[in-house]
């Protein structure tokens, strides 16, 4: 029986199940929805057909045989004379298999251009429009704060629902203040409810719940606000440090992934995984909120010591780079 790589198309996760591969004649595929607004890149097909190195088999709709993942590859071979190419199947509506060809692209192939992203990103949205922002921005590599601008610039009937869907699958109300009540109306009724209790039946966070239930208990408002800063604290804008040059790191790993001595290289994929696991991204510098006070001192000296080893990487980097150039 030939395995699948398996999707609810309902869901924002999709699970990989293990596959088996199987060999197609490359006249029984159609490629899939385009990505692209220019369509297939011929000299990078031209590249790839001259690799000597086994590519991974390429992802196909079960049902519609169509490519979701490797059209590039596709060409490639038969560029190359092939007459069939090893293919994985996917299971999942024209939907699902469109959501999954983003995904998989900002992983292994041909990096999309922001423009792409972006309309990309609109296509989901009309799609699911349900699904939060940070959701969507993890699918196709944007920033949270992109994502929201396509949101806003789309037109999307249901796009203003009283909730989203995040990362975790959990759906949460788009109105957060509105959340917070209710979860203060849960305390009110019973004080001695969980955070899970809380969180469920007001439709938040556990992170939100505890905020909520600890603001309860020293007499505070259950909506944070101005009149929640104790006097004498700066506000958020006067503590922010001197920032270096603006960067786009989802362009900057995008242009790894593309550089072929670092995509075809054992040492170069190393190198790519080694820097997607530590870099920070703007949307990410939120999860800070979540270290309890009794460990934030502690938090904020680790942080401060992976700054100076940054700080010490790039100047390193920098020499050699001014080095190359002279």
């Amino acid at each position: 029986m030939l395995g699948t790589i398996a999707s609810v198309s309902d869901q924002p996760t999709i699970t990989a199940v293990p596959t088996t591969r199987v060999y197609l004649p490359l006249d029984r595929l159609r490629t899939g929805e385009a990505l692209r607004a220019v369509g297939v890149d011929d000299e990078y097909v031209s590249m790839l057909s001259e690799l000597e190195e086994r590519l991974p088999p390429i992802l196909v709709n079960r049902r519609s045989m169509r490519i979701i993942d490797g059209v590039h590859r596709f060409y490639a071979a038969r560029l190359k004379g092939a007459e069939s190419i090893e293919v994985e199947f996917f299971e999942g509506s024209d939907l699902a298999s469109f959501v999954k060809s983003v995904e998989l692209n900002a992983q292994n192939g041909l990096p999309l251009t922001l423009q792409d992203r972006k309309r990309c990103a609109g296509r989901i949205i009309l799609g699911y429009p349900e699904w939060s922002d940070r959701l969507i921005a993890v699918k196709v590599g944007l920033s949270t704060k992109t994502v929201a601008a396509v949101r806003q610039g789309a037109d999307v009937e249901g796009g203003q629902s009283g909730f989203r869907v995040g990362l975790d699958g959990r759906a949460r109300p788009l109105n957060v203040a509105e959340g917070r009540l209710r979860a203060g109306e849960v305390l009110q009724r019973n004080p001695e409810a969980s955070l899970r209790e809380i969180a469920r039946e007001a439709g938040i966070s556990v992170g939100t719940a505890r905020d909520v239930r600890e603001r309860v208990r020293q007499g505070r408002s259950v909506l944070p606000g101005d009149q929640d800063r104790p006097s004498g604290q700066a506000a958020p804008e006067e503590l922010r440090r001197v920032r270096g040059e603006e960067v786009n790191l989802v362009g900057v790993l995008d242009s790894l992934r593309r550089d072929p001595t670092l995509r075809y290289s054992t040492e170069g994929q190393m190198l790519i995984r080694w820097l997607d696991a530590r870099i920070v991204r703007i949307e990410e510098a939120g999860y800070a909120a979540r270290v309890p006070p009794h460990q934030a001192a502690t938090i904020a000296k680790a942080a401060r010591a992976c700054a100076s080893l940054w700080e010490d990487i790039a100047l390193g980097l920098e020499r050699r780079a001014a080095a190359l150039n002279t």
